[in-house]
């Protein structure tokens, strides 16, 4: 595939085989982390009880939050495409070899916990290559779309990755689990395979790796776009990658809604990102991204006050389907305008950056959630939450860069 060709296709994304290749990788690799993700915890709770859980759990998690930046210098040095072709193959093997083992033998907390190491490192490295890919397989004017596109495919994965793994599980045990998400990974690593890419004129790299990340850094904060940008994505993302989760769950409790109020709240939410999903994948264009992100942002401001104070379920779930309809929204055009503004070379690196930010200061939140709702209640947390995405709003709108970003080429604009 030439640069040409690329820059030539005038199918919308969501018809184009090539984008399609990418999706459905996409789409079998997040899959296969859900299961992952559950199977891990359930076989470490069998295997050395709950005390043992958090343990597993966090020797994936921290490699993969502590190296998430040097996989971005991975992904510029190498090219994303090499570098997630590689992360798969690895993740797949090591997976696939865990389940042998299962097969063989009742899980140990030492191999568990090998394998979560193992797979956060490998994490750090894919998360960033695989997400600097669309630039190189659709033009900018369609990147909103692969946004929308990518958007929905995590919700189809996140509906069906837990029964996928639930059945597994009862059928499989954790070796049944395992295997499956080493064949899911599998599935991804032969289409990416299939998946072409543009070619890109590189700069020999002469630099030691710690310099490449400096160098990425200073590109990120002297970017008249990315500066503020990357903020605005820290700070909308800072309550909706999982505290807010947990704080459902508080919310639920604290108004005596149960599991399965709770269950309604969460589902709108989906619903409502998935609706916005699906429309920014067919739309042919965004107008005004920047204000209309910032727009976004202000309406989850008020949604995630709102909910918080709701008088009832029905109301709550309704709010938990507009924050979810305008978080999703945000989302997407962040991406977006991300990938649009970012020069090539930098593609992993700033990628790397998002993705901390996306997972990185989420958990720092977590203890503070618990603490919030037992001190003042849940309105308070939500509240909270509500000020976060006001002064990611603000500073959208203050920053020039961003009200008035185009989806769409430089040379084009």
């Amino acid at each position: 595939m030439s640069a040409h060709d690329v820059a030539a296709s005038a199918r919308p994304a969501y018809r184009d085989v090539n984008v399609l290749r990418w999706l459905s990788a996409y789409t079998a690799s997040v899959t296969g982390d859900v299961v992952y993700f559950l199977a891990l915890p359930w076989a470490a709770t069998r295997a050395g009880g709950p005390s043992q859980v958090g343990l597993v759990v966090a020797a994936g998690a921290l490699p993969r939050a502590v190296l998430m930046l040097g996989g971005g210098v991975v992904a510029d040095r190498f090219g994303p495409r090499r570098v997630a072709v590689a992360g798969d193959a690895v993740r797949c093997a090591v997976i696939l070899a865990a389940a042998a083992a299962m097969m063989f033998a009742s899980p140990r907390v030492w191999l568990l916990a090998a394998v979560a190491l193992v797979f956060g490192v490998v994490d750090a490295v894919f998360m960033p290559a695989v997400g600097a890919l669309p630039p190189h397989i659709t033009t900018p004017d369609q990147l909103a779309r692969v946004q929308g596109m990518r958007g929905l495919s995590i919700r189809l994965s996140n509906a069906v990755g837990p029964v996928m793994a639930g059945a597994v599980l009862v059928i499989g045990g954790a070796a049944g689990a395992f295997t499956a998400a080493g064949v899911l990974f599998a599935l991804s690593l032969a289409t990416l395979l299939t998946v072409r890419i543009a070619p890109s004129a590189k700069t020999p790299q002469h630099a030691s790796a710690w310099r490449e990340l400096g160098d990425g850094l200073r590109y990120v904060r002297r970017h008249r776009m990315l500066a503020p940008l990357v903020t605005v994505i820290g700070l909308s993302e800072m309550c909706f990658s999982g505290p807010v989760a947990t704080g459902l769950v508080l919310l639920a409790d604290e108004r005596g809604w149960g599991a399965s109020g709770m269950g309604w709240i969460a589902s709108a939410f989906s619903v409502g990102a998935a609706a916005s999903a699906l429309l920014l994948t067919v739309s042919a264009r965004i107008p005004c991204p920047g204000p209309a992100m910032s727009g976004a942002l202000l309406v989850t401001a008020a949604g995630a006050v709102g909910l918080g104070h709701a008088p009832a379920l029905p109301a709550a779930v309704m709010f938990g389907a507009l924050i979810g309809l305008t978080s999703g929204f945000t989302t997407t055009v962040t991406g977006a305008l991300i990938q649009t503004e970012t020069d090539p070379r930098y593609l992993g690196r700033v990628t790397s950056v998002t993705t901390l930010c996306t997972l990185g200061l989420a958990p720092v939140l977590f203890p503070a959630t618990g603490i919030t709702v037992a001190l003042w209640g849940a309105d308070v947390f939500f509240a909270g939450c509500g000020v976060i995405c006001l002064l990611a709003a603000v500073l959208g709108f203050a920053a020039p860069a961003i009200r008035n970003a185009e989806l769409r080429s430089p040379k084009s604009a």
